[in-house]
């Protein structure tokens, strides 16, 4: 299976939303809109492929109940910023996967939110983030958000914050809730696939986004899991004598094992 065109509608598409004279009633957008959340599934079975998981587009159940709402959303984000977004869930990450094709700006964003520690301070929660993105493109830009906050937070390269921690920290009396982690690549702008194709930019943003953030980024856990022990076998006090220790059955036993024992040979009450 392949994905290799974005259809006849795209380069009208483009630049209309370039001269600002796109309107959502333009045949295009939709027809866009479509195209687009098929390249996402597309995304979805490539990269699940290379996982050997389920990984599937990330949909309201609004939205799989009525796709035309889908679309009319789409459209009216291309209408108004000119992007395309999308969502894709692979199971046991952090978060969702989501890629914004921003067409105004010729570029392709992903990111994934997350929860931070709920406990140290705002440096310390900064520092648990950057040890796990040792290995990430120093291009990454971290966004930090404190709780109750409102509207977008810190935010600053990865190289920078590997160095000083403190810049992702606005007000030391917040607690940071959570984290954003974002990689901005150039978007292609042909409607196939190959060389400066739009098609081979999503997919290759997609990819290496997952394969250098998102598969080693781990979810914050305060305490461990509780492990299992030992059985232990009952063994009576030292200085009790063996005929108190009783194996009669007990008024909390079912009815079933007193019947029982009472029905076993030699047992007090069982006829000889």
């Amino acid at each position: 299976m392949a994905f290799e065109d974005m259809g006849a509608s795209w380069v009208p598409l483009r630049e209309a939303i370039q001269a600002g004279t796109l309107r959502a009633t333009d045949k295009t957008a939709p027809e866009v809109a479509v195209r687009f959340d098929a390249l996402i599934r597309f995304a979805c079975l490539q990269l699940g492929r290379r996982l050997g998981a389920e990984v599937t587009p990330a949909l309201t159940r609004k939205e799989l109940a009525e796709p035309q709402l889908r679309v009319t959303s789409q459209v009216g984000q291309l209408v108004s910023d000119g992007r395309l977004t999308g969502g894709i869930r692979i199971p046991g990450t952090v978060g969702t996967l989501q890629v914004t094709a921003d067409l105004r700006a010729g570029r392709v964003v992903c990111h994934v939110d997350f929860d931070g520690p709920r406990e140290g301070r705002p440096t310390t929660r900064v520092n648990w983030l950057v040890r796990q993105l040792k290995d990430a493109p120093e291009t990454v830009r971290l966004e930090a958000f404190t709780l109750h906050g409102r509207g977008a937070g810190a935010s600053e390269l990865l190289r920078v914050v590997r160095t000083d921690p403190a810049v992702l920290v606005v007000d030391p009396a917040k607690e940071i809730r959570g984290f954003r982690v974002a990689t901005t690549t150039p978007m292609g702008s042909k409607r196939g696939t190959g060389r400066n194709s739009f098609i081979d930019s999503v997919l290759d943003a997609v990819t290496d986004f997952y394969e250098n953030v998102v598969q080693n980024l781990k979810p914050w856990t305060s305490t461990p899991p509780p492990r299992i022990r030992p059985e232990e076998v009952f063994t009576p006090p030292a200085d009790v004598p063996p005929a108190l220790v009783s194996t009669a059955p007990s008024s909390q036993d079912g009815p079933e094992v007193t019947a029982r024992t009472a029905a076993a040979p030699g047992h007090a009450g069982s006829p000889a």
